[in-house]
């Protein structure tokens, strides 16, 4: 029961021009990191190599923005990474590329259907939070069988972090959002048998 199986630390890769608005985006090939997001990927690296994390693996999600992020990593640490076709970010659909004050203006009645059902709902050509939440367990579980009593570094989306946190420790759905992950910032989670243990979140070095 106490034998860990996988150490995860994710990496949220850096900041990028969708950052200060908190725009919502599901595209694989945009935006890339801009020039705070590589100044950001920097100091986690040094954050990590000061701390002597050992890593077996380093995983990364599909989008520009996290292979970007994960170039940086893998070259600072001298290792290889691998990309993970399935561990994309949240679809939104007709939402991505806007904020939520954008998405009040022009989806109004979405937005209330949102608010009405957190769960169920799914905007046009989205994904439910439910569906999303289990094809990133899915994803998380594969990695940890593939990397029995490892270190991990998988560098990802912010929502994605979130949905491992909620995973983890049991969270109801529609509270996960509530977890504050802050670009260019690393959540470590231990994996158990039948349980783990979230060790630090959303940790940005100054």
């Amino acid at each position: 029961m106490f034998k860990r199986k996988c150490k995860i630390t994710f990496i949220a890769h850096g900041s990028t021009i969708y950052s200060e608005d908190n725009r919502l985006t599901d595209k694989l090939d945009y935006p890339p990191l801009n020039e705070n997001g590589e100044l950001e990927l920097e100091k986690i690296v040094d954050f990590i190599k000061k701390r002597g994390l050992k890593t077996n693996k380093i995983y990364a999600s599909p989008a520009l923005v996290t292979v970007q992020s994960a170039e940086i990593l893998a070259d600072e640490l001298k290792q290889d990474f691998e990309t993970l076709p399935d561990l994309y970010n949240r679809k939104c659909g007709i939402w991505s590329g806007l904020s939520f004050s954008q998405i009040e203006k022009k989806y109004p009645d979405m937005l209330e259907q949102l608010h009405q059902n957190p769960l169920g709902f799914c905007p046009e050509n989205g994904e439910t939070i439910h569906d999303f939440n289990e094809r990133i367990e899915k994803n998380i579980n594969e990695i940890i069988e593939k990397n029995l009593r490892g270190r991990v570094i998988i560098v990802t989306h912010p929502s994605i972090i979130q949905s491992a946190i909620k995973s983890a420790l049991n969270i109801p759905a529609e509270n996960q959002y509530k977890i504050y992950i802050r670009p260019a910032s690393a959540t470590q989670i231990s994996y158990y048998e039948d349980w783990a243990s979230l060790i630090y979140s959303g940790y940005k070095p100054l």
